[in-house]
Order: C-alpha cells, then sequence, then structure tokens
C-alpha cells in the first residue's frame, strides 16, 4: 500500500500513456491493411508519432489554463495532425480526431469547449459519409469519437488529479511532522523547564544544608529524587503524546518550590470538578508561571488563585520582585508564554500577561469549562 501511494502518479502517468499508445496503435493497423506502400506508412507513422507526443508531453501533463497562446498553437498542429492525413488515409484515419475533441475539453472554457467537441464528432460523421460510409459507418465512427475523446479527456484528468493528491498528501503529512515537532518543543519546554528548574533550585539548596542541616538536606534530597522521578514520567508521557497533570499536585508542588526558593507563598484553591482537558492545561500554566518566577525575578511573596466562575476555570498569579524587568513579554522569557497562549486558545481560553504599578507581574488565564468533546472529568 505505501509502495502504492508513493508510485501513484508514475502509475496513473503509465497507464495514461499505454492507453494513448493503443489508440493510436490500432489507427495505425488501419493504416497498415491499406494499400499505401512504404512512404505511406512511414508517414503515417511519423504522424502517429508526433501525435502522441503531442498529447502526452504537452496536453498530458497538465490543464493548460493559463498558457493561452501556446495552448491555441497546440490544438491548430493538432488540428492538422489528425485532419490533413484523413486526406490521404481517409476511412483509416478517422479514429485520430478522437484525441482532438479531448484536448479541447482540457484546453479551453467549458462554455467553449463543448460546443467545439460536438464540432468534432459532426466532422468525423460528415467525413465517414464523404468516404461511402453508410448510417452504420457514420454512427459507429461518431460514437467512436466520443469514447475516444472521453477517454483522452477523462485519463488526462484522472492522471492530474491524482498527481495532485498525491502532493497534497505529501504536504498533510509534510505538516503532520511539524505540528508534532511543535507539541514535542511545547510538552518538553513546559514539562521538563519546570521540573529542571525546581530540581537545579532544590540542588542549590541541600548543597547548603548539607553540613548546617543533616535532616533537612536529606528531605531535600528525597524530593529532589521525587521530582526527578516525575520528570522521567513526563519525557515518558511527551513520546507517547498522551500527558495528564493534576492540578491539586501542581498547587502542592509550587507552594513547596517557591516556599524553598525563598518566596511567601498564599494558594487559594476554589474549585471542585474540572474537565481533564482545563486542569491539565491550567496545570501547565502554573508550572510555566512557577518557573518564570524562579528565572525570571527576585520575588518575595507571591499570590496564587485557582478558581471557578459560571463558565470559566482560571489561574492567577501575582508576584513582586520584577523591578528590574523591562516588560512582562521579557519576563515570560523564551516560548514560555507563547505556548501557554497555543494551548489555552485550543481550548478557546486566555492568556494575559502584564507588569502593573507596583512592579508586580501578573499572570491570568482561563479556560471555558465547556470543553468540545470533552465529557470525562476529574474531581481535582
Amino acid at each position: 500500500m505505501v509502495s502504492y501511494t508513493r508510485f501513484a502518479p508514475r502509475i496513473a502517468r503509465l497507464v495514461v500513456s499505454t492507453v494513448f499508445c493503443a489508440i493510436c496503435l490500432v489507427g495505425f493497423l488501419h493504416v497498415l491493411m491499406m494499400p499505401v506502400g512504404v512512404t505511406g506508412v512511414v508517414l503515417s507513422f511519423s504522424y502517429m508519432v508526433a501525435l502522441l507526443m503531442l498529447q502526452l508531453l504537452y496536453f498530458g501533463r497538465e490543464t493548460p489554463w493559463f498558457r493561452r497562446p501556446w495552448s491555441s498553437l497546440a490544438l491548430l498542429l493538432q488540428a492538422g495532425l489528425v485532419y490533413l492525413p484523413i486526406l490521404q488515409f481517409q476511412q483509416a484515419w478517422v479514429g485520430m480526431p478522437g484525441f482532438l475533441a479531448g484536448s479541447v475539453l482540457l484546453t479551453l472554457t467549458p462554455a467553449v469547449a463543448w460546443p467545439a467537441f460536438a464540432l468534432v464528432v459532426m466532422s468525423m460523421g460528415v467525413a465517414q459519409a464523404q468516404f461511402g460510409g453508410t448510417y452504420v459507418d457514420v454512427v459507429y465512427t461518431s460514437v467512436s469519437t466520443v469514447i475516444t475523446g472521453l477517454v483522452v479527456y477523462g485519463l488526462s484528468r484522472l492522471a492530474g488529479l491524482v498527481r495532485e493528491v498525491h502532493e497534497v498528501r505529501t504536504e498533510l503529512a509534510e505538516m503532520a511532522v511539524a505540528q508534532e515537532r511543535l507539541r514535542f518543543a511545547r510538552d518538553l519546554h513546559d514539562l521538563l523547564g519546570y521540573s529542571l528548574s525546581t530540581i537545579t533550585l532544590k540542588t542549590e539548596l541541600t548543597h547548603r544544608l548539607v553540613n548546617r542541616q543533616p535532616a533537612r538536606a536529606k528531605e531535600e534530597l528525597g524530593e529532589i529524587l521525587e521530582i526527578s522521578r516525575r520528570a522521567l514520567v513526563d519525557v515518558r508521557s511527551v513520546a507517547s503524546g498522551y500527558r495528564e497533570l493534576s492540578l491539586d499536585e501542581e498547587c502542592r508542588s509550587v507552594h513547596s518550590v517557591l516556599t524553598a526558593a525563598g518566596v511567601q507563598v498564599r494558594i487559594n484553591q476554589e474549585y471542585e470538578d474540572l474537565p481533564i482537558r482545563v486542569s491539565t492545561v491550567l496545570a501547565t500554566v502554573l508550572r510555566e508561571a512557577a518557573t518564570n518566577v524562579l528565572r525570571h525575578s527576585r520575588a518575595k511573596n507571591c499570590e496564587v488563585t485557582v478558581g471557578c466562575t459560571d463558565d470559566n476555570a482560571f489561574v492567577e498569579m501575582i508576584n513582586d520582585g520584577v523591578a528590574a524587568v523591562s516588560s512582562d513579554r521579557d519576563f515570560g522569557g523564551g516560548s514560555g508564554l507563547d505556548n501557554l497562549t497555543h494551548r489555552l486558545g485550543e481550548l478557546s481560553g486566555e492568556l494575559v500577561s502584564e507588569i502593573d504599578s507596583g512592579n508586580r507581574f501578573r499572570l491570568y488565564a482561563y479556560a471555558p469549562l465547556r470543553v468540545p468533546d470533552e465529557d470525562e472529568r476529574v474531581v481535582a
């Protein structure tokens, strides 16, 4: 199946070429059955090759709507190749104008193409009558021209559609790969950035406490080990494309980490049940906000509120210690706030970040409680 998909345009092109060659071969065999001599055979073969190359290399490549002058010249050349040899080969050549009938459908606008198609078919009926054909011969030639013209048109368009579908499929595959890379990068940043910052902070704290307060240092080492294990689970969840975060656990973790960094933390939790996707995204917001406090401020006080209104769930974090920061975007740093904006946008939520007049940074994020296709709920 994979091999067929990869080579589908080539296979379609091969089918078209085979059918067109078969049509020309039938016409050439009709010529051979006439007493035309060696010169006539060579001329008919040359006409066939020229007609086939023009059909395959120009009209068969793509619908040349935007090459009107060249298309007109190509149609005139093809008309000469299908009509002029009739004067020499007569009934043996009446099957060839089907190529012209198909080409006008490929090249001209519908308002012009179908009348031109009808004229080509009628001209073959008239030609057959002039050559002394019976009514049956006239009808047969007309129907044969219609069939050949539609086959030429249909197979040419089919080959073009196969090529277009193949190109679109390739573009979609490339877009899927790019989106997966972005997802992976966002997850690594949002999940591991916080964990690694926490591990660094607690390791520095443990290094200072190991001689003065061995018992406290041992507790911190235990927490470092737990955070490391959680980070390992996060890495595996990123690789599998599935992850679910507990908002309660993140609140406890943020309190522990910021307290260890010497920040006075107050967390207000005013919610009960949240949809899983909302809970996970808000937990991610909380992680990123805590990471920004550790990396980009010298906070002494931090207040976190996690709650619900009638329609939305929200997280708000306010901290001081950002006097040296030039803007709220600088405070966010990297791509953290952009990642959060993207995640909240998927839930029709929004992220607001600002620095107030008291040099305090405020981050507010909300997401609707009613998430599309989200029926499963989790107790926070």
